[in-house]
């Protein structure tokens, strides 16, 4: 008995109860998403996102084009979209290179529409955000400004983030053209460099994630518990990629339903498995930080719409 509650002071009571009570603990992550509406949010967050993405990217691609050779900075971009939208990237790389190389036609008012449309989404997440994490809201409310200028100030650190990714990228890229030699043998890098390539873009998908999960929620957030976060919803994604990645080379037949209109209802649904990932880790931080509290085994109260009359 000594022995536990020695374990249970040294690892912190919540993260004692989560190694416990593991199926408990998952299914009260799965109940609270579920009474959320954890799916039409992510809907939301997805359409938006849909929206969103093609004019981030190019205002990010124009930035940056003034700093990084555009080949290697589309090259870059077309590996991490593959994380996003899985079997897309392509024609999305091929999109923004014919808007680099007409970039001229880039006005005032198209700026402005573009930075608008950019912003939809985290604007659709932070509401999202809100309602999985309503203890806090309830608290604290967060000034109207701020989220007003918080999206713009996280594409400014999506693209410095994109820079320093594309400058390692293309160091472990040469890298790989080169090759080990001792007593005779000769061992190529590319494999190792390929592996530190991997590590890399999940490690920056981690911190991505992290980073959300720190700004989005009103309050302050722990990084130890935003991290738990973005550590869950990492997992969870890299194992649905590859499982989207597989479904799509091999089984798939959305191209023969919806011919035309397949790489949009690809990245939509990428988007909203993505985006329901992304609320699930939020979820799993909600509960996570109620543990230990009056809330933690009150039933999760699903939300409503208020009835006319």
């Amino acid at each position: 008995m000594h022995k536990s509650g020695f374990f249970q002071e040294a690892m912190g009571a919540q993260a004692a109860y989560v190694l416990s009570h593991p199926g408990a603990f998952a299914l009260r992550v799965l109940k609270g998403f579920r009474a959320n509406q954890g799916l039409l949010l992510a809907g939301a967050v997805a359409y938006y996102a849909l929206l969103s993405i093609v004019p981030l990217l190019i205002l990010i691609v124009i930035a940056l084009s003034h700093v990084i050779d555009p080949a290697a900075l589309l090259e870059a971009l077309g590996r991490y979209i593959g994380w996003l939208a899985p079997g897309q990237s392509d024609f999305i790389v091929g999109e923004l290179a014919n808007f680099l190389a007409h970039r001229e036609v880039m006005g005032w008012l198209l700026l402005a529409t573009m930075l608008f449309f950019s912003s939809l989404a985290f604007t659709v997440l932070e509401n999202a955000m809100s309602v999985v994490f309503l203890h806090r809201v309830a608290i604290r409310r967060r000034h109207f400004l701020v989220s007003a200028v918080l999206p713009y100030c996280y594409i400014l650190c999506l693209g410095l983030g994109l820079l320093l990714v594309t400058l390692v990228s293309g160091s472990l890229q040469a890298l790989g053209e080169k090759s080990l030699e001792f007593l005779g043998f000769s061992w190529s890098l590319s494999g190792f460099s390929g592996l530190l390539l991997y590590l890399l873009g999940l490690a920056g998908e981690v911190f991505l994630l992290t980073s959300l999960y720190m700004v989005m929620p009103v309050g302050r957030l722990s990084l130890r518990h935003a991290l738990i976060g973005g550590v869950t919803a990492a997992l969870l994604w890299e194992l649905t990629r590859h499982v989207l990645l597989w479904y799509f080379a091999t089984l798939s037949q959305v191209g023969v339903v919806y011919g035309s209109l397949t790489t949009a209802i690809v990245v939509l649904l990428s988007l909203e498995i993505a985006a329901t990932l992304l609320l699930l880790g939020a979820q799993v931080i909600s509960e996570y930080e109620r543990i230990g509290t009056a809330a933690q085994d009150a039933p999760a109260r699903p939300m409503r719409t208020d009835q006319a009359g």
